[in-house]
């Protein structure tokens, strides 16, 4: 997959498709529907490289989310769909979006009108946590999920290529301790190459660095997972179902932070 991979989503709300960790899930795409825009430039993204542009269209307005989310959750429940969650993902960084916080609620909203049992979910790679409007609005869902792919700045530099240089594992670790009791935190296994440089957040001493930051972090669950789709890094290794059962055991054991893989 080079780096002129098409982004995934080509619309504001999108599916329901079946998610193996949270169900039924409507999403929802606060990115251009025909480019990229993330903090990170991730070499697992299933979005591909940021290098593939920002688009045309630009962010859709928080009316448009509203309403286009209105009417596929009023066409849902018509006809007698389920929905276990409505998350915030698709082709980038859900919170860089301007009106992040007053998106958070309208969908609160109409969740709360159309599938009051439903949950809502998050998934951020956490570089606008240190704003406290998004911060507030990320504590106000259910599922509020935020990524640390490891406990040493060369590898989570390696994998997850923040655009700020300033971003640091301390840095983040103390932000997302806002979250305690709360939040999940979600961390991608893998092993492999980039740039001639080798990625493997699996050693001894990576493990024991994610296992402290999780200690500091207090979670109230930690998700693991590998690759599961094609990434625009060709040289990267998923991770056996069984591995992660043991590294899933061992955070388990060490933090008594319920761990998901």
């Amino acid at each position: 997959m080079g780096k002129d991979q098409r982004v995934l989503f080509s619309s504001t709300i999108f599916g329901p498709i079946h998610s193996r960790r949270l169900g039924v899930s409507l999403g929802i795409n606060l990115s251009p529907n025909d480019g990229k825009v993330c903090s990170f430039d991730c070499v697992y993204c299933e979005a591909g490289y940021n290098s593939q542009g920002k688009g045309t269209t630009g962010f859709p307005a928080r009316e448009k989310v509203k309403y286009l989310l209105e009417e596929k959750l009023g066409k849902m429940k018509d006809a007698g769909e389920n929905l276990d969650v409505i998350t915030f993902s698709g082709n980038g960084e859900p919170t860089l979006h301007p009106e992040f916080p007053g998106i958070v609620d309208d969908v609160i909203e109409l969740r709360n009108q159309f599938f009051p049992d439903a949950k809502v979910s998050v998934l951020t790679n956490s570089t606008k946590i240190f704003t406290p409007e998004v911060a507030e609005a990320l504590k106000k869902v259910d599922n509020n999920i935020l990524k640390l792919d490891s406990g040493v700045d060369e590898t989570m530099r390696l994998i997850d290529c923040p655009s700020s240089p300033s971003f640091t594992v301390k840095k983040v670790v103390d932000s997302l301790k806002q979250f305690e009791g709360t939040g999940i935190i979600q961390t991608m296994i893998l092993r492999g190459e980039h740039e001639g440089k080798k990625i493997d957040n699996t050693t001894e001493d990576e493990i024991s660095a994610l296992i402290k930051a999780y200690k500091e972090i207090r979670p109230r669950e930690i998700m693991i997972y590998s690759l599961d789709r094609t990434t625009p890094e060709e040289k990267l290794i998923k991770v056996d179902k069984e591995e992660l059962a043991d590294i899933a055991a061992r955070i388990e054991n060490e933090t008594g932070i319920p761990v998901k893989f």
